[in-house]
């Protein structure tokens, strides 16, 4: 029998205690992430600027999927060429601004998916890849500390300082350390002069994507690479031993045992990643020479920021919401894709089995009255 102060200890809930402690994060949380969201989602039925507060229903969504054109004569009218009223040309011109931005967002998004591939796959395989050599307990690999941390330290690099190193690496000018390296090469002729015929890594289109992919690449293998050898290194190292004394070779062991053990790792690796690429803000928006972004390395995340600070005659609030809105969307509907397609189908039909088995056993209940035998 239990005293009667063992009771009242037992009695005593500290339940209170551990709300208190993690009441801060769901109050900054709420202030500084589920607010912005909700007002997202209102701003995104509103319209534009000075008449934000004025709500136009999927009108944004609308403008920003819908593509709208002028005809040859509507374009002659907005010209001056062929007369027209205000009234026309005023509803003229903002359809070719809706066009306009039409036409940026389905190129926005088109540049993410682009960035977002070209980092991603080399991103896993060298990752992949330099995780399992370091995690080869047949290899004695000297100095892997130093070499994690090496790979590592681009991540914790800010996006500025990555930005200008790699602007000054591929300038376009007669001083860029690249350009002049094709030079001595022979692959650039001229550096300077009219006839001039250096690479456009920071204005041309697949030059300057290629160089940002290879940017997004070098700053994040080194994390998804610790990320795999944790994966790895939580595998039970018996099954490696059970393998090599069954004399299956490096390739067998990599597809038979550490890829489908690391599945679960992986796929948090591709949803962060692609919730990270489909948000890519930080080096397309940088990576610019002057003061205008290049359109063809310009994503979603630079779509919205530029529309929402830096309208042209005022900000595009109701046009920045709707776009985050829709990536918000996007991004859900790809992850929810691929936790599907990687679900665990043996114990999801174990757990079907389980569910049967009880109905059946409730059943069998019934039949004798409630009473189990």
């Amino acid at each position: 029998m239990a005293s009667a102060a063992q009771k009242r200890i037992k009695s005593i809930s500290y339940a209170k205690y551990g709300y208190m402690f993690i009441l801060p994060f769901f109050l900054v949380y709420f202030f500084f992430q589920l607010w912005p969201l909700i007002n997202t989602f209102i701003v995104a039925f509103q319209g534009n600027g000075s008449e934000t507060g004025e709500a136009v229903g999927l009108d944004n969504f609308k403008h920003l999927l819908q593509k709208v054109s002028l005809t040859q004569e509507e374009n002659r009218k907005v010209l001056g060429i062929i007369p027209a009223d205000d009234d026309e040309i005023a509803a003229l011109t903002a359809k070719k601004m809706q066009g306009t931005i039409h036409d940026d967002f389905v190129t926005a998004f088109k540049n993410t998916l682009i960035l977002w591939f070209g980092n991603f796959i080399p991103q896993i395989l060298l990752s992949l890849s330099l995780a399992v050599w370091f995690t080869d307990a047949k290899l004695k690999i000297p100095g892997k500390g130093f070499f994690k941390v090496v790979m590592y330290m681009p991540n914790i690099i800010t996006a500025a300082s990555v930005a200008v190193l790699f602007m000054s690496l591929c300038s376009e000018s007669k001083y860029g350390a690249v350009n002049q390296l094709l030079h001595s090469m022979g692959i650039v002729k001229e550096l300077e002069g009219p006839d001039r015929d250096v690479v456009k890594f920071v204005s041309g289109i697949w030059p300057a994507r290629c160089v940002i992919m290879f940017i997004q690449t070098w700053m994040w293998f080194g994390n998804t690479m610790i990320m795999l050898m944790s994966g790895i290194m939580g595998i039970n190292p018996s099954l490696f031993e059970a393998a090599s004394i069954d004399g299956a070779s490096s390739g067998q062991v990599f597809r038979k045992i550490t890829l489908p053990l690391l599945s679960p790792i992986m796929v948090y690796t591709l949803v962060t990643s692609m919730i990270g690429g489909l948000q890519m803000f930080d080096i397309p928006f940088l990576y610019h020479d002057g003061t205008v972004v290049n359109k063809d390395v310009s994503t979603v995340a630079v779509f919205i920021y530029r529309h929402f600070h830096t309208g042209q005659k005022y900000q595009n609030y109701g046009y920045s919401g709707a776009a985050s809105v829709l990536l918000f969307i996007v991004t859900l509907a790809l992850g929810s894709i691929t936790f599907y397609m990687n679900r665990d189908v043996d114990a999801i039909a174990k757990k079907k089995q389980r569910k049967e088995l009880q109905k059946q056993m409730k059943l069998q209940n019934k039949q004798f009255g409630g009473l189990s035998l």
